[in-house]
């Protein structure tokens, strides 16, 4: 299937025909830090809500909600991002249409 390259920032991803978008784990988490904007290392609802709408995501608010239930391991209402990564990961494989690539 054929990728169109994209550049953001200093994060090159492709997004195929189908509209999958397709990064790195490590350029995923890159690209999520972008959107810790206190710098505590854990991405908030109201933060993982302008990652995704970033990416022209609809109903932004509702996947930002259930993003953080399904990938908050410990219930304090925010996503390590050193711990908690992965099952985020996990939840924009299967809910934001993200295809994990190795390069």
């Amino acid at each position: 299937m054929p990728i169109m390259p994209i550049k953001q920032g200093n994060i090159k991803r492709t997004v195929a025909k189908n509209g999958k978008r397709e990064m790195t784990k490590e350029e995923f988490k890159l690209w999520l830090k972008k959107f810790d904007t206190n710098g505590d290392g854990r991405i908030s609802k109201q933060e993982l809500r302008k990652a995704i709408r970033s990416v022209g995501g609809w109903f932004a608010t509702c996947k930002s909600e259930h993003g953080i239930r399904y990938a908050d391991a410990n219930h304090d209402g925010y996503i390590d991002l050193e711990t908690e990564i992965y099952n985020l990961l996990d939840f924009a494989k299967k809910h934001l249409g993200v295809k994990i690539v190795s390069y």
